[in-house]
């Protein structure tokens, strides 16, 4: 009769009380995960775009157009609200207004900062501003209010001719190289891949040069190399995920951005709990998305890890030379010094709570290394998660009596201007930068490490080659080893909690054994009673 009543109570609470525990749990688990999202995801991106409108249609693009500022125009006399909607935009001002603790309300992007790959735009801009979506930027007189200065083509060209020159501060070949207008305007539409990689894959002077995870292949890849974009798989475009409303783009570049603002988050599309596995789920409190599912970048061509600018200038019999590797990247230029290229890279990891800053060129320099942008973020910040960066290593001019950052005059389309890619005098081109700049230069300098930190967002692997938890959680090179302020189990050694632990296996160990014992003890009383 003992034995069936323990056997009823035992059998009582498992139902009562276990399973409705369990079946909670289910439920819960399911809403986080969201019915069957990934196959909803993939029903919703795999629907063709179909345009509303067919541009060949339209009388007033059958002109024969002649300057670019007429197809702007013409674009702005349908569209008529759209020229004021760019104006306002960061990828036509090339700079935000953000607040940035210690310095204030500021105005920064690449119109005015430094960074460690071209340097600057200052004295450059008819050559850099070959990637800005407009026309004529070439000096410090451009007219940013003006939408005719607006380069609609660039952005919505859909025919893969439209170009812009080098050196042309923005404007297309205007000779015998020009493009077909008049079959390019006729076939514009939404933005594609193809018109984004036009400049975001090749900036910094060459394919995945600045980004490492932003390149030409992703144009035509597989889902070994991205899962979104693969033509195998969703065949994303960037605007997928950079979602625009009224010319405003979701999407950071921190080499550039200060602001936790219109960030593109993983979760966009995703949800907060994307996993089946609830553990998974709680790594998403501090462990960025990207962290585990982007293990490697730089999977088909190579990035630049470093550019020393200190060798530049030298010469053979006399005249500018080249160094390239066996896959014929350059590792030397007399125009540019000489670079590191690196293919399969494994990211480096910081705390990271959407907030930078970011050394300005008028800035004192404190310290061997500069950081020419600082992602912010802590272990104890509740915004901060742990996420995977390029970190691009340089060697750059500075003043040595002011201790500020130089600004080199780089690009002219003639000798004895003072441009360092064409004359290969630093001095006269730093003299030049700086004038440019109305920027003190005391005419000695030497060159300072820096390094980039950028956020590395693209070549998402496939679930399968996710990083597992033996490459972060392991005492010996575990990806996380450089993260600090917070216990990783495996990878980080506490005194007190290891002895907790050892205490409670030991406990635990203890528990076992006695309770076996004791069993065992009883089992023997009554075999001498019975």
């Amino acid at each position: 009769m003992g034995y069936f009543e323990s056997f009823r109570r035992t059998f009582t609470f498992i139902f009562v009380v276990v399973m409705p525990l369990v079946i909670i749990t289910m439920v819960v688990s399911s809403s986080m995960t969201g019915p069957d999202t990934l196959n909803e995801l993939r029903e919703e991106y795999s629907q063709p775009h179909i345009p509303s409108v067919d541009h060949s249609k339209l009388t007033e693009l059958q002109q024969n157009f002649t300057s670019p500022h007429e197809i702007t125009a013409t674009c702005l006399s349908c569209h008529t609200e759209r020229g004021a909607e760019v104006l306002a935009n960061a990828h036509w001002n090339w700079e935000r207004e953000a607040y940035i603790e210690g310095r204030g309300v500021t105005y920064l992007g690449k119109r005015n900062l430094m960074n460690n790959f071209c340097t600057g735009i200052l004295s450059n801009e008819a050559a850099c501003n070959r990637c800005h979506i407009g026309y004529g930027w070439k000096d410090n007189s451009f007219d940013f209010d003006n939408p005719y200065n607006i380069d609609c083509l660039i952005c919505h060209d859909q025919t893969g001719l439209y170009t812009k020159a080098v050196g042309g501060a923005g404007y297309p070949p205007m000779d015998e190289n020009a493009p077909d207008f008049n079959q390019i305007v006729q076939n514009v539409g939404r933005p594609s891949k193809d018109n984004c990689g036009y400049c975001h894959f090749v900036s910094a002077g060459g394919n995945n040069v600045k980004h490492g995870d932003l390149e030409i292949a992703l144009l035509n890849c597989d889902k070994d190399v991205d899962v979104h974009m693969a033509r195998d798989g969703l065949d994303m475009s960037c605007a997928d995920c950079h979602k625009t409303e009224r010319h405003q783009m979701k999407g950071c570049y921190y080499g550039v951005s200060s602001s936790d603002d219109n960030r593109a988050h993983c979760s966009d599309c995703h949800g907060h709990f994307p996993h089946i596995q609830n553990k998974l789920n709680e790594h998403t409190i501090k462990v960025d998305c990207r962290t585990c599912h982007i293990p490697v970048y730089a999977k088909v061509n190579p990035t630049k890890m470093m550019w020393d600018w200190s060798s530049a200038g030298k010469r053979k019999d006399g005249i500018p030379y080249m160094i390239k590797d066996s896959l014929g990247n350059p590792t030397y230029l007399s125009i540019k010094g000489d670079f590191s290229w690196f293919t399969n890279v494994k990211p480096d990891y910081v705390w990271f709570n959407g907030t930078a800053d970011h050394h300005l060129i008028t800035d004192k320099i404190k310290s061997d290394t500069i950081k020419i942008n600082t992602l912010l973020g802590s272990a104890t910040d509740e915004n901060s998660k742990i996420v995977p960066v390029k970190i691009h290593r340089g060697k750059q001019p500075y003043d040595t009596e002011y201790l500020t950052l130089i600004q080199a005059k780089l690009w002219s389309d003639q000798e004895g201007q003072g441009a360092l890619w064409v004359d290969l005098d630093w001095d006269e081109a730093l003299k030049r930068g700086m004038a440019y700049a109305g920027l003190p230069f005391s005419g000695n300098y030497d060159f300072v490490h820096t390094e980039m930190y950028l956020p590395v967002s693209h070549m998402v692997s496939k679930a399968s080659e996710a990083l597992s938890c033996e490459d972060c959680h392991t005492r010996t090179n575990s990806r996380l080893e450089h993260i600090e302020g917070i216990y990783i189990p495996g990878k980080s050694y506490n005194a007190t909690i290891d002895t907790l632990g050892m205490m409670l296996i030991l406990l635990s160990l203890g528990g076992v054994f006695l309770h076996a014992i004791l069993r065992l003890v009883s089992w023997k009383k009554r075999q001498k009673i019975n």
